[in-house]
């Protein structure tokens, strides 16, 4: 008993990693730009189909690429998600601040022109990448308890990638003027911060954390074109639960859901642990409608 439990509680730290990913970059957006971008999810398949992508070329034309595709493809998703966010800020996102049901809407609709491009391109059947040897196998740290290596990696990479998120933020003067825009964008305008390429770089950012997401994804599940759309409720979950202005309030929050989810569907089926999650944080957004970690800012 004490085996199954520890292997489902590393599943929940699996599913962490990648809701935490996709969560800084929504975070990043939300709390500073106050955009709902329904179409997160899609930025999480770009980079999902990015190294699958990859990780075909690497079997059928390069295959002394193999080994290392995958490192390969985190930089590509990074990027190419990036760009395409940018494109999206400055042809669509921009037109819409301050009117935030419309950017909803918007968003939205993108989402599901994004899902039907998907499928034209990839087709409606879920695919998977060919994940190199290191990935595969499981580490034995006791005779019944077996930990996959893909999902140590996983871990590790959203290690590395939050700590550069917060030396960046708080460490780099990037980073200074981004936090000065979040909290006070008139403020930071008249100091002479140009808000609206923190902006752009925020949301092609955002919009990047969760192409690395997207390739964090393929070592753990199958690919489609909804893929990202499973993930979208819970990411809003964590940024809304922990706290939308708080890097440290959705890393708590992601751990919280991710592992409430995993130790429930343990004792009941999938849609029932995701009700009675959904339930719990009801009821705590209830008693503390601004998040368990809002940031206290002077008015």
């Amino acid at each position: 008993m004490m085996a199954i439990w520890v292997m489902q509680a590393f599943t929940g730290l699996s599913n962490f990693s990648v809701l935490l990913l996709m969560a800084l970059g929504l975070a990043i957006i939300f709390g500073q730009m106050g955009v709902i971008n329904m179409a997160h999810g899609e930025f999480l398949t770009i980079g999902a189909y990015t190294t699958y992508g990859l990780s075909q070329v690497s079997d059928r034309w390069a295959p002394w690429l193999s080994k290392s595709y995958f490192l390969l493809a985190v930089v590509v998703a990074f990027a190419l998600a990036g760009l395409v966010g940018l494109a999206v800020e400055y042809f669509m996102v921009r037109h819409l601040y301050r009117r935030p049901l419309d950017t909803l809407l918007a968003t939205w609709g993108l989402s599901l022109i994004m899902q039907q491009a998907f499928r034209s391109a990839f087709g409606a059947r879920e695919v998977s990448a060919t994940l190199p040897a290191w990935l595969m196998g499981s580490v034995k740290p006791t005779a019944t308890i077996d930990i996959p290596i893909n999902g140590l990696v996983v871990m590790g990479l959203t290690t590395v990638l939050t700590a550069l998120v917060f030396v960046g933020l708080f460490r780099t003067r990037l980073g200074i003027d981004v936090r000065a825009t979040m909290q006070n964008r008139s403020m930071a305008s008249a100091a002479g911060i140009n808000t609206g390429r923190i902006d752009r770089f925020t949301f092609a950012f955002g919009c990047g954390l969760a192409g690395i997401a997207g390739a964090a994804f393929t070592t753990i599940g199958s690919t489609g074109p909804t893929s990202g759309s499973l993930y979208i409720v819970d990411t809003f979950l964590v940024v809304v639960f922990g706290g939308a202005q708080s890097l440290l309030g959705t890393i708590g929050s992601a751990f919280t859901i991710a592992q409430t989810q995993a130790a429930t569907e343990f004792f009941m089926t999938g849609s029932m642990a995701k009700v009675v999650t959904l339930s719990a944080v009801i009821l705590v957004l209830m008693v503390r409608p601004q998040g368990l970690f809002a940031l206290k800012m002077r008015r």
